[in-house]
């Protein structure tokens, strides 16, 4: 509802009292937008904490027992290897029999438990207002626990982000809120869900914000914080609170250990690029077959089978596996087995459309690299490198640099190697940022038509104002004009601005006129005498009008919602300064554009003739 303003005396006497609404709304600049409604979200975001927290350990039975019922026949709660299965080599139908449930599942239920989570976490953001149905909710973890209970090399991570997005998505749903504060419940249930399957509250949050919020804001970062943190401490009362892989490995800094440090990070970089590369084309392999998709996961439960049968130990979450990097106490040839078999039977399954994580194999394709090349870099301790390569392969392949750091920190409590880790991370993250133009995460989704950039940055709308960006000399049509005057303005050969402000003598504004009220006026045949003033015909208005020293962003914000193309920019006084039109509004990106591409020298060690580029630049830039 907007407030009135009135136009000043001499412009009321000309418009007959006319009210002018829609005047500028005053608006209070600071570093923040972010309003008190944020504890609203922040009091929501503690009840999705505790679900997130209690769907995640839910899935953590669930897995148990689809293991236990799968390879041993049992139902029942223990953790049992799936390697110390009974059936032989009869073992190598379990994970088509649980794949072919869930080709069904998703067939007949929703086609939104394909895949690993995040991408579908993504899309609901970008292009789904922030809302997953409760059939996805039930599905996407009930699926992810046959997947991996059936033997199938994913990690619990990804299911339960998505599953714990869908639940802050349906408590969000319940209560009047807006697609961006359901988008903070989501992402809220997603870093609660991460932080109670691994217990690492900071890289929970700092996952939100490098994947998931797409901004940085008060207003969504706080619900996530809550949540993480309330399921950071409900997770001690239902499991361990200790690391979930302890390690206390470390290298001292020094010029020779940074350059094994990069190495492991390219390498994880290169690596990453590869897996990408193997997932995708089992996915295009898998397109090209004359079969239903619902069938697809049938055949990449076969390769899983096979897989098992080759090493058992490519089978389910693996976190054993990193256990046993971390510590050091794996064969050369383990390893390699390992590293081969389960990357092979992983990207034929997630290609295939089975449901599971992707950050648990990810760990173990990482460590598994790092072992393998410890031969050949400088003496540290044993796991050092497979700890750096975990962190590497997940920055690179995530692109998420900063979240596989701290997600190391925390995962392992060893502080000591920051250093090293930001190091490989940032190595790896450089390499596929170089070499790939989307990660495993946004590929899918860019497949499906949506392509989304990760590239965050200031709006350059708000960092310029309107006196900026306005025309200062306006083409305006007077008030004391008549219709007939209007009407052959607008019907003049000469080129002519769709509309126009109407300002008094004294150069206050009085309103708008257009091209579409000059053939309204036509349109009435010869009903309009051409002699009466235009004020009379112009009717009251909703006048949008700005000041010169406001933001463009909001300027924008406002021609937007009021779907006004020009804008009169009026001083202090109400007297007509400029005028922004739509065209207007790009020179803000037209700024930005410039600051990216030109390039100028602007000291020199000594005199000389200037290069052409040089030239070149420093004239587009005094332009």
């Amino acid at each position: 509802m907007f407030a009135r303003m009135f136009a000043p005396a001499k412009a009321r006497e000309i418009t007959n009292s006319r009210e002018i609404a829609n005047p500028i709304p005053t608006m209070k600049l600071g570093d923040f937008t972010t309003d008190r409604r944020v504890l609203l979200l922040m009091a929501i975001a503690v009840v999705v904490g505790s679900l997130a927290t209690g769907t995640a350990w839910l899935l953590l039975k669930l897995i148990t027992l689809c293991t236990n019922l799968a390879y041993y026949g049992r139902l029942s709660l223990e953790a049992l290897p799936i390697g110390g299965s009974p059936f032989g080599w009869y073992a190598v139908l379990v994970p088509v029999v649980g794949c072919l449930i869930i080709g069904l599942m998703a067939r007949y239920g929703s086609e939104k438990i394909r895949g690993h989570g995040i991408p579908e976490a993504i899309e609901a953001i970008l292009i789904g207002k922030s809302r997953i149905s409760a059939k996805v909710a039930v599905l996407k973890p009930l699926s992810s626990a046959i997947s991996i209970g059936t033997g199938g090399p994913f990690g619990a991570e990804g299911p339960i982000i998505m599953t714990g997005g869908a639940v802050g998505s349906l408590l969000a749903q319940l209560i009047d809120l807006s697609s961006t504060e359901r988008k903070a419940l989501l992402v809220a249930g997603a870093a609660a869900g991460m932080t109670a399957i691994f217990g690492t509250p900071l890289a929970a949050v700092l996952l939100s914000v490098e994947l998931l919020l797409f901004e940085w804001k008060p207003r969504s970062f706080l619900p996530v914080v809550v949540a993480a943190a309330v399921a950071a401490a409900e997770r001690t009362l239902i499991l361990d609170p200790a690391p979930l892989f302890a390690y206390a490995g470390a290298m001292a800094p020094s010029l020779t250990g940074m350059l094994a440090w990069a190495i492991v990070g390219l390498g994880a970089g290169l690596g990453s690029g590869l897996l990408t590369a193997m997932v995708y084309g089992s996915e295009d392999a898998f397109e090209k077959l004359p079969i239903h998709w619902m069938w697809w996961p049938l055949l990449g439960g076969l390769v899983i089978g096979i897989g098992g049968l080759i090493d058992p130990a490519a089978l389910g979450v693996g976190y054993d596996n990193i256990r046993h990097l971390l510590a050091g106490d794996l064969a050369f040839r383990a390893v390699l087995m390992l590293l081969v078999v389960k990357s092979i039977i992983w990207a034929v399954a997630l290609g295939s459309g089975t449901s599971g994580g992707v950050l648990a194999p990810l760990l173990i394709f990482g460590g598994a690299l790092g072992a393998l090349a410890a031969p050949w870099l400088p003496q540290a301790d044993p796991g050092f490198w497979a700890l750096l390569g975990m962190a590497a392969m997940m920055g690179g392949t995530m692109r998420a640099p900063l979240t596989a750091t701290l997600f190391a920190i925390e995962l392992t409590g060893d502080q000591h190697a920051t250093l090293p880790l930001l190091v490989a991370c940032g190595t790896a993250y450089a390499t596929t940022v170089l070499l790939l133009k989307r990660s495993i995460l946004t590929e899918k989704i860019a497949r499906r038509g949506l392509h989304i950039t990760r590239e965050y940055h200031t709006d350059p709308f708000d960092q310029a104002m309107v006196k900026d960006v306005m025309v200062g000399n306006v083409d305006v049509v007077p008030s004391s004009w008549t219709v007939g005057q209007a009407i052959d303005h607008f019907m003049a050969t000469d080129r002519r601005h769709k509309s126009y402000p109407v300002v008094t003598p004294d150069r206050f504004v009085v309103g708008m006129i257009s091209r579409a009220d000059i053939l309204a006026w036509l349109g009435e045949g010869g009903n309009v005498p051409r002699e009466s003033p235009i004020i009379e015909r112009l009717g009251p208005q909703d006048l949008l009008l700005g000041q010169p020293n406001g933001l463009v962003g909001h300027l924008a914000d406002r021609m937007a919602e009021a779907g006004v193309g020009r804008v009169p920019i009026v001083d202090e006084n109400s007297r007509l300064v400029g005028l922004v039109a739509r065209k207007d509004l790009l020179k803000a990106r037209a700024r930005r554009l410039a600051e990216e591409r030109d390039r100028a020298v602007h000291l020199r060690l000594r005199k000389g003739p200037k290069r052409g580029g040089e030239k070149s630049a420093t004239t587009t830039e005094r332009a």
